[in-house]
């Protein structure tokens, strides 16, 4: 991130900061906002969903901040003291509701879990947006489907052209190599994936694959597109894949069997200039 983007961002926090208006989030204090939120310009890594299931607008948020820290400001400013933010082509507003339940314990921080709530409750018809709702109802409302993260790509990251690319069991290798030139050209990419067989040890693989959680897709080492028989025949070694994410307030480093990645791997969501 350049040094004036960087710093246009901590002067608009520093004018959010001076700002007269009251916020409309009764339970949220605008200095702990404050300082969250500078923490996060700082480091965006730090950015983390905890015991919320945000993985999806966590994944948004986090490339908001990384990439475009200055209308990560803005968005979290609006949307304290309006309770409004401004997407792409619309503006997006919260309920009344969500403000007031959001009160201790939001198991995670104020700042993301004003804004990570709010993308959430934008694309939730049937199940509230609350803190302490039963773990059941949380998550049912936090799921976050293909087509809402290619519309976050869109609305919240100002990306002209966003794309979901299926890849169960096929095109898994060509769907990494098109995520890997998207980044190489200053996109996103974001893997729905089973987060125990990507991201956990190779004793606890889950048995049954589900597509379960989104991470933040953040490099990859050369990917060399080969039909799948030939995939095959490599060796263990030759046949692993490395990559990096962003997931859970974390950079993790990964390495994977092909195989493996074939079946924990559902599909990138893309964002390309």
């Amino acid at each position: 991130m350049s040094s004036p983007q960087i710093s246009e961002a901590y002067a608009a926090l520093d004018a959010f900061e001076r700002s007269p208006h009251s916020g409309c989030w009764p339970h949220l204090d605008k200095a702990t906002l404050i300082k969250e939120m500078r923490s996060r310009l700082k480091d965006p890594f730090i950015i983390n969903q905890r015991q919320q299931p945000f993985c999806g607008p966590a994944s948004v948020l986090f490339e908001l901040a990384r990439k475009k820290p200055l209308r990560y400001v803005t968005l979290g400013q609006t949307l304290y003291e309006q309770g409004v933010f401004q997407a792409k082509t619309e503006a997006v507003c919260t309920t009344d509701g969500l403000r007031r339940a959001s009160r201790d314990p939001l198991h995670m921080a104020q700042a993301d879990w004003m804004m990570l709530a709010a993308l959430r409750e934008a694309e939730t018809l049937i199940f509230p947006v609350e803190p302490n709702a039963p773990t059941l109802v949380r998550n049912l409302a936090g799921m976050t489907k293909s087509w809402e993260m290619v519309g976050w790509v869109k609305e919240v990251l100002g990306y002209p052209h966003g794309s979901y690319y299926h890849a169960y069991l096929f095109r898994d290798m060509k769907a990494l190599k098109r995520a890997e030139s998207a980044i190489n050209r200053g996109g996103v990419a974001f893997a729905l994936v089973t987060a125990g067989g990507m991201l956990g040890s190779v004793a606890q693989k889950p048995r049954l694959a589900l597509p379960n959680h989104w991470v933040t897709l953040l490099s990859t080492a050369p990917v060399e597109v080969t039909p799948r028989w030939q995939d095959m025949l490599l060796p263990a070694k030759s046949a692993a894949l490395e990559m990096e994410y962003y997931t859970w307030g974390d950079r993790r480093s990964v390495t994977i069997q092909r195989s493996a990645f074939r079946r924990f791997f559902w599909g990138f969501v893309i964002g390309e200039p």
